[in-house]
């Protein structure tokens, strides 16, 4: 018996079928704060008194110069203006700290202006304000006699953390929002530019003989030697003794 097998052979086709479903995510956020702190910063490099003692004719005629006494180096990430202002005790004159001497001369003053002063600074004020009868800063050069008043003495004020007017002098910009120093430091401008980052200053006191300080005036160039002002007599002079003063430098942002 011969049996028959039959193979079949069924070919069909996987059908796959599925679901499409979103992605899933999470996220966090994390924010981010920047909080730029105004820089204004100024570094100075002097002694703590700078003396002046005259003790021979010579220095009194002649003055005492005190070349590169202070040093002043500005960093800022703001706009700003720098000032020099003398100031005392008094408000007006040196503080009398001793009077050398025993006399009753009433031409012996022992008032002295703040502004017989003068100082000099290396590098001159790039913006400062111009006008009639002051002097914008304290770069030109310490001059010999003949003196010219009031080219380089200080301002003075009672108030010094008021700013100086427009007709004062100031070291770097000046008052009003047109004349200002443009932010930087010593540290990173370059040689031919960081000038106006680092002052050195000198200081000088001329006596005369008698002490009648030559040089003193204000910034509207009005003299205020002793023999000159009205409150004091003809022929008055300084009383000998020992007389202190501040020199405060202010540096704040331009308003």
């Amino acid at each position: 018996m011969i049996k028959k097998t039959k193979l079949a052979l069924a070919l069909g086709f996987l059908a796959i079928s599925g679901t499409s479903f979103g992605q899933l995510q999470d996220e966090k956020n994390v924010t981010m704060t920047m909080d730029l702190q105004p820089i204004l910063q100024l570094e100075m490099n002097t002694p703590d008194q700078v003396d002046f003692v005259f003790d021979k004719l010579g220095d009194y005629y002649g003055g005492i110069t005190k070349y590169g006494a202070t040093i002043l180096k500005v960093n800022s990430t703001v706009a700003w203006d720098l000032y020099a202002v003398g100031t005392s005790n008094d408000g007006t004159y040196w503080d009398k700290q001793m009077e050398y001497g025993t006399g009753t001369d009433p031409n012996a003053i022992d008032q002295l202006p703040l502004e017989l002063l003068e100082l000099h600074q290396s590098e001159a004020n790039a913006n400062a304000a111009s006008g009639t009868g002051f002097r914008g800063d304290y770069s030109s050069a310490l001059a010999a006699a003949p003196y010219t008043p009031g080219e380089n003495n200080i301002y003075a004020s009672a108030t010094p953390y008021v700013l100086p007017a427009l007709t004062e002098k100031y070291i770097q910009g000046h008052n009003g929002t047109a004349d200002f120093a443009a932010g930087g430091s010593y540290l990173t401008q370059g040689s031919a530019t960081n000038s106006i980052y680092y002052y050195a200053i000198d200081y000088r006191i001329v006596p005369g003989l008698p002490a009648t300080f030559p040089t003193a005036a204000d910034n509207a160039l009005v003299p205020n030697q002793l023999d000159l002002e009205t409150a004091n007599a003809v022929g008055s002079y300084a009383q000998p003794g020992v007389y202190t003063m501040n020199v405060k430098y202010v540096l704040i942002e331009n308003q």
